[in-house]
């Protein structure tokens, strides 16, 4: 899809797998793939309808685990905001919401109904000063059930994509490992064709550009097909 993007020439997934796999540069990941077992039971179907929130922790050498809070778009896969924090207290959840609530506009505009929040049943995401938050904030929490965290298999997933990437290097400042989400995280967002997302970017489909960007994909593909048509009649006459 990059090449359709950038070149304006459609080439399809199958002529470019065979070409990579005729000169042997497919490969298997050096990593096991997890994927979720069931999707969320209410389908959301336009951004800031429910946001997905949880912890992961990397570490940085010498200075110990830090915990990487994120809240990211159940539609889009969006990443909206992130946190690298010393701790997992209710503080750093409600921060994290705060920033997100910044960068989606959901802070200013007049809307009906605020975007949901799921989470599993860490201490920080049941304790009364989260639940007094959010309240305040008339944001509705909805919780995964106990050990069965492919309720949060969207954010579970993205945990799993930054690993991948973001471990592949030792840290020995807690600034370096800040720098290394953030370029990261920049090219998730904006860069990273996802193939539930129609091999679409999360921004794309968080900012509402994806459905033109699918509709001239398809006119690319509809031209390149004919000027192949064209050439291979030219070619037989």
């Amino acid at each position: 899809m990059r090449f359709t993007d950038t070149q304006g020439y459609f080439v399809s997934e199958a002529s470019v797998y065979r070409l990579l796999k005729a000169q042997d540069l497919i490969t298997s990941p050096a990593f096991i793939v997890v994927k979720a077992a069931d999707g969320f039971h209410t389908k959301t179907t336009a951004p800031n309808q429910l946001w997905q929130t949880d912890f992961t922790y990397p570490k940085v050498t010498g200075w110990g685990w830090f915990y990487l809070s994120t809240v990211l778009d159940d539609f889009s896969r969006y990443i909206i905001a992130w946190k690298l924090c010393a701790t997992m207290a209710a503080s750093d959840v409600t921060e994290t919401l705060e920033l997100a609530l910044a960068a989606s506009g959901c802070d200013q505009a007049r809307v009906l109904h605020r975007p949901r929040l799921l989470s599993d049943n860490g201490p920080c995401y049941v304790a009364a000063d989260l639940a007094k938050w959010l309240d305040e904030e008339r944001i509705e929490h909805v919780r995964g059930a106990p050990c069965h965290p492919q309720t949060q298999g969207k954010i579970e997933r993205w945990h799993q994509t930054l690993k991948n990437r973001i471990l592949l290097e030792h840290y020995c400042l807690p600034g370096h490992l800040d720098a290394q989400i953030e370029a990261f995280v920049g090219h998730y967002n904006h860069q990273r064709y996802h193939e539930s997302l129609k091999n679409l970017t999360p921004a794309d489909v968080y900012l509402g550009r994806g459905q033109t960007i699918l509709l001239e994909r398809e006119r690319i593909k509809r031209h390149t097909i004919q000027q192949r048509r064209l050439l291979h009649h030219c070619q037989a006459a």
